[in-house]
C-alpha cells in the first residue's frame, strides 16, 4: 500500500499517511489542531476541512450542511486520501490558543492560603546537605552504608531504605569529587526511606515541584519553590487531546475502539513537558531540579495520563482500574524533569469523580466547616459534593460537553472570537454582545450560551419548552436549514462568512445539559432529605465556571434559586489542591481521608434522577414555584405566560 504527503494549511505542516488513514486522522499525526469534539465518529460535523489539491474518497454525513457542501467544505473524519493533498482548515475548524483558561487563584493568596493550613512546608520529598567522614583503614565502611550511617545519626529511620541502580552508580564519584560534602534528595513514606539523587552540596536549598491539572478541556502547570512554598509561574493550554474527542466517552472510545490509548498518553504528557518547559526557560531554571510532581484530574484523564485501559470506566458496573494510584517516577511516564522524581496522583472516588474534586474538595475546606455545602465542579462535566465536616455526598451529571461548544452548531470553547455575552433588545430582538478579543465572531461558547438562553427566554423569542415563537416581528428568528433558528450575528459581522445561529437543536441540547445538572443537585440533596433551603453556601468552581453569570444561570434552571450572596466563585480548584498537596505531607494525608469519605451516587442507575431530570427539560423548570426569583421576573417584564 502506497505512501500519500498530505499538506495542512495555513500551518504548513506535512505528514505521510496510507490510504486508510483519514484526514482528521492525519492532522492528529501532524500536530494539527482540528475541531472534532465527537473523536472522528463522523456525528459532530465540526471537523470542516477544504481540499485545495489531490484526489480523495470522501462520505457524506447528515451532519455536513448543504451550505458547507456548496462551499466545498468536507468532513476530515470522512475524507481519506487517493494521492498527495493539500488541505486547508477554516478558521471555523481551527483550535486557537485562547485567554480564558482559569489557572486559579492569585499566586500570593495561594502561598498565603497555604501557610494558613499548614504552617511549614513539609513535602514527603526532603533535600539535606550532609557531611560524611571519609573512609579510613581504621574506618573501611562502604560508601552507601556510610551514608546510611549519617542520615541515621541525623534522625533518619534506614531499617527500610531503598536506591535504585542509578544512583548507585553515581554514588562512589559523587562522594570522592565533593570531598564527602553533599546534598542527597530523599523521599519518605512511612518508614520507608528512599534515596533520589546525590548532588554537590550548594544545591540544598533550590529545588522546584510541579503541582499539575489535567483537565479534560486544558491542562495548566504551577512550577513552584520547594523551599518557600511560592509559586514561580504558571502556565495553561488547552488539552491536545480534545483533538480526539471531546468529553471522556469519546477519548475512552478513542483510547479503546480506535486503539489511541498510547497517542493520548503521548498528547498530555507533551502537553505538561511544553508547559513546564517554557516557564524553567522562563525563568532560567533547570528542568533537573524539579524533583517531585503532584497531578490532579477526572478518572479518565487520570488514566490516560499513565497510559492505563479505560474502558471499563463506561461499562456498567462502572468500575475504574485504579482508584489509589502508588507513587511512580514521573520519567517513566515521559515526563522531563529529574530521573528519580516521584509522581503522586489524588486518588478517585468512583468512576465519574475523580482526583480532581478531592483536590477541590480540599482547596473549598468544606470537609471542615459544620455548614452544608454544595460544590460543583462546572467543566465538561458536572461533579457535585454535598455535605459538612460529618459526611459527604458525591454525584457527577452526565452533562456532556454541550457548553465547551459540542452538540452545538456554532458552539466553541471559549477562545478568540467566541461570543462570552449576549443582550437581546425586548422590543426589537435585536443583540448585543461580547467577544473575547474583540474580534469578530465565528461562534459562541458557554458563558454566551447561557446569556443567550436565558435573555431568549425572557424577551420572548422562545417559550418555557425551548421552541420558537413564531410570529415575531424580527428577521431574526427564521426557517433555516434544520427548522427554526434565531440568528445571532448577521453574515457581514461575522468573521466566518456566515450567520452565526442558535437552532432548536442546539437550544434542546443545552436545556438537556442545564437539565442534567440541575437533576444532580436536586437528586443529591433529596437522597439526604434535605432541600436548597438547607443549604448554608454553593462553591462554583471549574475553568468555565468562572464565567458564568450566576443569575442567568438561575433564570434558565441550570443552578438553583438561592440567594445570590450564597455562591462563591472558587476558581481552579484543582490544580489549588494539587498545590497544596505538592507541599505538605499532612494536607496529602487528608485529601487521602477524604476521598475515603465521600459516598459515590451513581445517577445512571438512580431513578429518581431521571424523574428529576424529566422535570428539569422545561424554562427553568416544570415547577416555576422552584424558582421564586424568575417567576417574579417574568411577572416583571410581561413577555412570557407563566
Amino acid at each position: 500500500m502506497g505512501k500519500f504527503n498530505i499538506r495542512f494549511l495555513p500551518y504548513d505542516k506535512s505528514v505521510e499517511i496510507d490510504a486508510e488513514t483519514t484526514v482528521l486522522r492525519a492532522s492528529i499525526l501532524a500536530g494539527v489542531h482540528i475541531n472534532a469534539p465527537c473523536g472522528g465518529k463522523g456525528t459532530c460535523g465540526k471537523c470542516l476541512v477544504r481540499v485545495k489539491e489531490g484526489d480523495y474518497d470522501t462520505w457524506f454525513t447528515p451532519q455536513l450542511s448543504e451550505e458547507n457542501k456548496e462551499k466545498g467544505f468536507l468532513l476530515g473524519c470522512q475524507t481519506r486520501p487517493k494521492g498527495d493533498m493539500v488541505v486547508e482548515v477554516p478558521i471555523e475548524s481551527q483550535i486557537r490558543p485562547g485567554e480564558k483558561i482559569a489557572t486559579g487563584a492569585k499566586k500570593e493568596e495561594l502561598h498565603r492560603m497555604f501557610m494558613e493550613l499548614a504552617g511549614e512546608v513539609r513535602p514527603r520529598t526532603k533535600k539535606i546537605c550532609i557531611k560524611l567522614a571519609p573512609p579510613t583503614i581504621d574506618d573501611p565502611v562502604a560508601d552507601l552504608e556510610r551514608l546510611k550511617r549519617e542520615l541515621s545519626l541525623v534522625g533518619f529511620s534506614t531499617d527500610h531504605f531503598h536506591c535504585g541502580l542509578p544512583i548507585l552508580r553515581k554514588l562512589g564519584k559523587t562522594l570522592r569529587d565533593e570531598g564527602w560534602d553533599v546534598t542527597v534528595t530523599l523521599y519518605q513514606s512511612g518508614t520507608a526511606l528512599e534515596l533520589l539523587d546525590i548532588e554537590p552540596k550548594d544545591k540544598c536549598g533550590i529545588r522546584y515541584g510541579a503541582a499539575v491539572d489535567i483537565g479534560t478541556t486544558s491542562v495548566v502547570v504551577y512550577l513552584v519553590n520547594l523551599i518557600t512554598g511560592e509559586i514561580i509561574d504558571t502556565a495553561a493550554s488547552y488539552n491536545a487531546q480534545a483533538r480526539c474527542g471531546d468529553d471522556v466517552i469519546s477519548r475512552i472510545v478513542y483510547a479503546t475502539e480506535m486503539d489511541g490509548l498510547d497517542e493520548l498518553q503521548r498528547l498530555v504528557v507533551d502537553n505538561i513537558n511544553h508547559l513546564l518547559t517554557g516557564i524553567a526557560k522562563k525563568h532560567a531554571i533547570d528542568i533537573n531540579l524539579i524533583d517531585k510532581m503532584v497531578v490532579a484530574g477526572n478518572t479518565t484523564m487520570t488514566h490516560l495520563f499513565y497510559g492505563i485501559n479505560p474502558e471499563s470506566i463506561r461499562l456498567e458496573p462502572y468500575v475504574p482500574a485504579v482508584s489509589l494510584f502508588p507513587v511512580i517516577r514521573a520519567r517513566s511516564l515521559g515526563i522531563d524533569i529529574q530521573d528519580t522524581a516521584p509522581l503522586y496522583s489524588f486518588p478517585n472516588v468512583a468512576s465519574y469523580v475523580g482526583g480532581d474534586i478531592v483536590a477541590g474538595v480540599l482547596a473549598s475546606r468544606i470537609h471542615t466547616k459544620e455548614e452544608t455545602s454544595l460544590f460543583i465542579d462546572v467543566g465538561t462535566n458536572g461533579e457535585i459534593v454535598l455535605g459538612n465536616s460529618e459526611w459527604m455526598m458525591t454525584c457527577a451529571c452526565s452533562a456532556g460537553p454541550c457548553f465547551e461548544g459540542s452538540g452545538i452548531k456554532f458552539g466553541m470553547r471559549a477562545m478568540e472570537g467566541a461570543i462570552e455575552k449576549v443582550d437581546i433588545d425586548p422590543v426589537t430582538f435585536d443583540v448585543k454582545s461580547t467577544v473575547i478579543g474583540n474580534v469578530k465572531p465565528i461562534g459562541i461558547c458557554g458563558s454566551g450560551m447561557i446569556d443567550a438562553l436565558a435573555e431568549m427566554y425572557l424577551t420572548g423569542v422562545i417559550d418555557q419548552k425551548g421552541k420558537f415563537r413564531e410570529g415575531l416581528d424580527t428577521p431574526r428568528v427564521r426557517r433555516g436549514e434544520n427548522g427554526l433558528e434565531y440568528v445571532l450575528v448577521w453574515r457581514v459581522e461575522s468573521g466566518i462568512d456566515k450567520e452565526i445561529t442558535l437552532t432548536e437543536v442546539d437550544i434542546d441540547n443545552l436545556i438537556r445539559a442545564k437539565g442534567a445538572i440541575y437533576a444532580g443537585f436536586t437528586t443529591l440533596i433529596g437522597e439526604v432529605g434535605m432541600t436548597f433551603e438547607n443549604i448554608d453556601k454553593l462553591y462554583i468552581a471549574g475553568g468555565f465556571g468562572r464565567y458564568i453569570d450566576v443569575e442567568r444561570a438561575i433564570t434558565i434552571g441550570m443552578l438553583p434559586d438561592m440567594p445570590v450572596g450564597k455562591f462563591e466563585y472558587l476558581g481552579n480548584t484543582s490544580v489549588t489542591g494539587a498545590y497544596l498537596v505538592l507541599l505538605s505531607d499532612k494536607l496529602r494525608e487528608e485529601a487521602e481521608e477524604i476521598a475515603k469519605k465521600m459516598t459515590y451516587l451513581e445517577l445512571s442507575v438512580c431513578r429518581p434522577f431521571m424523574d428529576e431530570y424529566m422535570s428539569a427539560l422545561f424554562l427553568p423548570h416544570t415547577n416555576i414555584d422552584s424558582f421564586p426569583t424568575v417567576k417574579r421576573l417574568l411577572s416583571e417584564v410581561g413577555n412570557v405566560k407563566i
